[in-house]
């Protein structure tokens, strides 16, 4: 008995206890902690997960505050596609850890990814902006899926007043993410880039989104508040968009894939009632777009366990456990082979369809602008917000906003 006690003891004293910032929109925060759960088990180690803010904006100040004070509170930090070059010097160069892993995932994000030469995050997820839709009012109504932006808010419009006729007062047209926030610079390069008005800062750093397609796709976006989409969605993030559609009380949403999942749960009062589409375009002549997203996972510095906590990171991507996030949560894979895997796409028969998605989503102006991307996208969704909100014309609103970019970046000098 003593001897037994004594080797309990002694497993006990071994474990280490590492600790994970997850994201918490959706059921990232709870898919987080069961697959760090396994780990611990198979390694003998502990694990705890620990909740960061759910806006961007405010898990990045958080980040920048505890690495910025070599903190070796938190371990292991999930961070978004567009922070690597941010957060760069203060994470762990994965490169001796990966045994050329890193091969299976898509390259770009691999790219991506490394900085300088270090490969200073993994791949987790990919996201790219999407079009759900209440295909059984559409077919209800007998209107067919939108392809341009005039059409979805003609679509919008129809539905949602004739749902409103039939009793449902609180139907909207279109739900998406109109918060001062990142989400919303990624709406607005979807906006621009979908309208031939361009990426807002060039891949040669020059600022070029204060022209007459950008104005028209801002005065477009404009029009849909109070119309088809409800004043409360200059305060909506992804979750307070996907409260709204889930409930059954939007036609349209744009969101990021893990939502279908979601909407497809047994809770869910649309559920077996939604389909996914690419977002609209201006005309025939342009074309759909779609904002890249992500999460990587990134080793802290200062972590006292660096190696572990790279282990840890190297299973939490790995091509199983993405599968099984893929097919439980619709988190798009960042292996490639897993599009082509039957279980994932029985899950989310949208996924195969879709993939072209990915290959040509719209890039944010992170390795132009570098370290200065938060800054840029804070001058973006400021400025936006003001014009969507009808405090600013679009005129006014472009040319504060090239104004403000073109003296962060010095007249394109970023670096």
């Amino acid at each position: 008995m003593l001897l037994l006690s004594a080797l309990c003891w002694a497993a006990a004293a071994q474990a280490t206890l590492l600790r994970i910032s997850c994201g918490s929109v959706g059921q990232e925060l709870e898919m987080c902690k069961q697959s760090a759960e396994t780990w611990a088990a198979r390694t003998g180690n502990e694990v705890q997960v620990v909740a960061p803010p759910s806006d961007s904006n405010d898990r990045l100040a958080l980040y920048q505050l505890i690495l910025g004070s070599q903190s070796d509170k938190v371990d292991v930090y999930q961070i978004d596609v567009v922070w690597p070059g941010i957060l760069a010097n203060q994470l762990l160069d994965l490169k001796p850890f990966t045994h050329g892993v890193e091969g299976q995932h898509f390259a770009g994000i691999v790219a991506n990814n490394s900085v300088g030469g270090r490969l200073v995050a993994m791949p987790w997820f990919t996201d790219a902006g999407l079009l759900f839709y209440r295909k059984d009012l559409l077919a209800k109504y007998g209107q067919k899926l939108p392809t341009t932006w005039d059409e979805l808010a003609a679509v919008a419009r129809r539905v949602q007043e004739a749902e409103r006729l039939s009793g449902n007062d609180r139907m909207w047209g279109y739900v998406w993410q109109g918060r001062a926030y990142e989400g919303l610079t990624c709406d607005a390069l979807e906006w621009f880039a979908s309208s031939g008005a361009g990426t807002i800062v060039d891949a040669g750093g020059k600022v070029s989104v204060n022209n007459p397609r950008a104005r028209g796709a801002l005065e477009r976006a404009r029009s849909w508040i109070g119309g088809i989409s409800p004043a409360a969605v200059l305060n909506f993030g992804e979750e307070e968009s996907r409260g709204v559609f889930q409930a059954g009380n939007a036609v349209f949403m744009r969101n990021w894939p893990y939502a279908w999942s979601l909407t497809q749960a047994g809770q869910s009062l649309v559920q077996g009632k939604v389909g996914v589409a690419v977002l609209p375009r201006d005309g025939a002549d342009d074309r759909s777009a779609a904002t890249l997203g992500g999460q990587q996972l990134a080793v802290s510095r200062y972590s006292r366990h660096p190696a572990l906590a790279a282990d840890f990171v190297m299973y939490m991507t790995s091509a199983a456990v993405q599968k099984q996030r893929a097919v439980k949560g619709s988190f798009y894979p960042t292996v490639a082979a897993l599009y082509h895997d039957k279980e994932v796409l029985a899950a989310n028969p949208f996924m195969g369809e879709l993939y072209g998605v990915l290959a040509s989503a719209v890039l944010r102006p992170t390795s132009v602008t570098g370290a200065r991307y938060n800054e840029v996208s804070q001058a973006i969704w400021n400025n936006v917000h003001a014009v969507i909100a009808g405090r600013w014309s679009a005129a006014a609103g472009l040319a504060r906003l090239e104004e403000d970019l073109d003296r962060l970046g010095r007249g394109g000098k970023w670096n």
